[in-house]
């Protein structure tokens, strides 16, 4: 019998996913809440709105109906915006098996209460529900035209996260394996924090130095806050921590970044989010991430200064001049 995954969410992110398993042979089944948006990509057997020009195989469907997806798999893979997580996970529960499986590609906390979105699977299913994370530097659009891309699935059930390497690994795709899912969400959710803060600086007109310089120091940002919440800090140098921090920061794919870039150029916050389009999920991630660091007593001055630039009105070039105007201490 044909491996079959169900995809839920239709933006680039998660059409970029169903064509890479789709192609890899598997039937695959593409969920938007959108009808209209779905009847379009039915019809046009592309998605011209977000991932244009990347045709659908045969063995790539779509529909509007979550009992739909319910009945064709039970692995789902939720590729929605963090803020529309859980209430995905609360549609789709009435229509599901025991025996579901859930993997996301969502990267964000849930931003009732800032937890992890592992804590909202194992809460709207149960903690015996297996779950996985796929994160890791990865743009749609590349993933969409099959250039090389590596990513890290991590999961505390061996066999799903095998059964997911089976269904994305590819001569083009290659898929790593981890127990550490606490670790890639932390960096997956943070590091888009630090793409607007770097787009920030590159707005500003300051050089390659100074993004060096944040995205090193945010990378401790993340190590700081990931081992407080349980993360090993060896998955904060891999692809979902370092990795994705990297590419995030410094190249203009990123919408995080572009957003910073906006803000640094003078547009304030809602004309700079209208010229994307698109979720950004940096905006909420800072209010989150920063929330977090005052619980747990963490400093995350670069996470702060965004914070203060996105919620209090703060002028950016002043946020710079306060993370340069620190006092001294030691790099380790």
């Amino acid at each position: 019998m044909a491996k079959k995954i169900a995809i839920l969410g239709s933006g680039s992110w998660g059409t970029a996913l169903a064509l890479l398993a789709a192609r890899n042979g598997c039937q695959t089944l593409l969920w938007g809440h959108n009808a209209d948006h779905i009847e379009a990509l039915s019809l046009d057997r592309e998605n011209k709105r977000y991932l244009p020009q990347h045709p659908f195989p045969d063995n790539l469907q779509v529909t509007s109906d979550i009992a739909e997806i319910a009945a064709f798999s039970d692995l789902i893979l939720i590729c929605v915006p963090s803020h529309a997580f859980k209430t995905t996970l609360t549609k789709l529960k009435p229509y599901t098996s025991n025996y579901i499986k859930i993997a996301w590609a969502s990267k964000g906390f849930n931003p009732d209460d800032g937890c992890l979105l592992h804590n909202i699977v194992a809460k709207t299913f149960s903690a015996e529900t297996p779950a996985a994370i796929i994160s890791g530097p990865t743009f749609a659009h590349e993933v969409a035209a099959n250039l090389p891309t590596a990513i890290t699935i991590a999961s505390t059930c061996p066999d799903f996260s095998k059964q997911l390497s089976e269904i994305l690994h590819s001569g083009l795709f290659r898929t790593y394996t981890s127990t550490d899912v606490i670790g890639v969400e932390v960096g997956g959710a943070v590091k888009n924090v630090l793409a607007i803060a770097a787009g920030i600086a590159d707005g500003l007109g300051f050089g390659a130095n100074t993004r060096a310089a944040l995205i090193t120091r945010g990378l401790n940002e993340i190590i700081r806050l990931g081992i407080a919440l349980g993360g090993k800090q060896e998955t904060f140098m891999g692809l979902a921590g370092l990795g994705d921090l990297i590419l995030t920061c410094t190249d203009n794919q990123s919408r995080n970044r572009r957003f910073g870039l906006a803000l640094g150029q003078g547009k304030d916050r809602t004309e700079a989010s209208l010229n994307i389009g698109q979720e950004i999920e940096g905006i909420s991630a800072a209010k989150e991430t920063f929330l977090l660091a005052k619980k747990y007593n963490i400093d995350m001055p670069i996470t702060e200064q965004t914070y203060k630039v996105l919620y209090e009105g703060l002028d950016p070039r002043i946020a710079v001049h306060n993370l340069l105007g620190r006092e001294q201490k030691a790099e380790s």
